[in-house]
């Protein structure tokens, strides 16, 4: 049963001072406010999977938290984005716009869907039913859902259903998770607290123990003394061209200049006008065009199912990471783990994500992607990554 948003506002709360008060979440969000409503997204099948709450400064935006409304996620904190704006209304005032220039359709309602988790479209629906189905910010439509499919993952531009796909094994544990993590924010001494502005000093309480965190982002060098970070974001700029704006970041972090459509190219993704996604078994390719655009002065590795320790050690050595997860590609230049220690409670581990998508277009490149500070390790299924490692003389 969904959670009610009154429940999971507090929720947030608590997961983001107890972040706060680890100084995983900087300065920038003291006094932040959670807001009390936030955008239901809804898987395909019409279930609800979480809500994006808007963080807000006064009047002015300061983010976005993700929080899980569906048990399957594991616990309730799936993410959270301090610079990027989330404004419900005037998203719809553009759905409906991108939507007419499309064609001529009745609705009635239009609904937040995670077509392709974590990737959102909005859907359009008349008596219940789809008439069209729109990509967030690129405005294109989302191809139906086939009626078959290969035992192979979804292409990068293809809808699915998280809930009817993940593993029942990996469902239920979840479940578990999830409503274990409840009891614990859900402790007696909490219930005090509200939540909902963020401070470091929220958890200034008497059986609160001192909080450990431990945090690394990719900079400049990999000296302790260096902060001065040099990893920048790439949009897509087309709807499946992930994989090519994930090799841009991570080449562009060792100084190597190639643009998406040359990156297309190599990767065997197409041209702007007529692109296509990397596809299933062909994750070589990425290994290959690393190697061969750096005239192997990198050395790149795929690694399938990678566990926690292969994104601790390849950021301890100040070295971006690029990261699959079902459908999609994006790169890791950072992580973070941290333990307040309520009663029974659980660490947090966190990816610094620079993903590509919100997509833009060939014409305006320097647009699109968003960065996620923190996205929770445990709430994400990772299929690949990819390292790359300076060959040495």
């Amino acid at each position: 049963m969904p959670i009610p948003i009154e429940k999971l506002q507090r929720l947030a709360g608590l997961e983001l001072n107890a972040l706060r008060a680890a100084e995983v979440l900087g300065k920038k969000f003291e006094k932040v406010h959670i807001q009390p409503r936030g955008t239901p997204i809804y898987d395909i099948n019409g279930d609800l999977l979480f809500y994006r709450i808007p963080l807000t400064r006064g009047r002015t935006f300061s983010g976005y938290v993700d929080i899980a409304a569906n048990e399957i996620f594991g616990e309730p904190l799936l993410a959270v984005a301090a610079d990027a704006k989330w404004n419900e209304y005037l998203i719809l005032r553009e759905a409906r716009a991108a939507a007419r220039k499309r064609r001529e359709i009745k609705f009635d309602s239009i609904r937040f869907v995670a077509y392709s988790f974590p990737k959102i479209a909005l859907q359009f629906l008349q008596d219940g039913k789809e008439v069209l189905m729109l990509e967030w910010k690129s405005w294109e439509e989302v191809p139906g859902k086939p009626s078959r499919r290969e035992p192979t993952p979804p292409s990068n531009f293809e809808r699915w259903s998280l809930v009817e796909e993940l593993p029942g094994e990996i469902k239920e544990s979840r479940i578990q998770n999830f409503k274990e993590r409840l009891e614990i924010l859900e402790n007696r001494e909490l219930r005090r607290i509200d939540p909902t502005t963020i401070s470091r000093r929220t958890f200034d309480l008497e059986f609160v123990q001192p909080v450990f965190a431990d945090t690394r982002e990719i900079h400049y060098s990999p000296r302790a003394a260096d902060h001065h970070p040099c990893y920048e974001l790439r949009g897509q700029q087309t709807s499946v061209w992930c994989v090519a704006a994930s090799v841009e970041m991570l080449l562009n972090f060792y100084r190597y200049q190639y643009d998406q459509p040359r990156l297309a190219q190599e990767l065997h993704l197409g041209t702007c006008t007529s692109p296509n996604g990397l596809p299933y078994g062909d994750e070589w390719r990425v290994v290959d065009t690393i190697e061969r655009l750096s005239s192997n002065t990198l050395n790149a590795t795929d690694i399938a199912n990678p566990g926690w320790a292969i994104y601790e050690t390849e950021i301890k050595a100040n070295r971006p990471l690029i990261s699959f997860i079902p459908r999609h590609s994006r790169t890791v230049a950072g992580y973070t783990r941290s333990l307040i220690s309520l009663p029974g409670n659980l660490p947090f581990r966190g990816l610094l994500v620079y993903d590509p998508w919100p997509p833009t277009d060939c014409a305006h490149p320097e647009a699109g992607g968003v960065i996620t500070k923190w996205e929770n390790f445990n709430t994400q299924t990772y299929r690949y990554a990819f390292t790359a490692v300076l060959s040495h003389v």
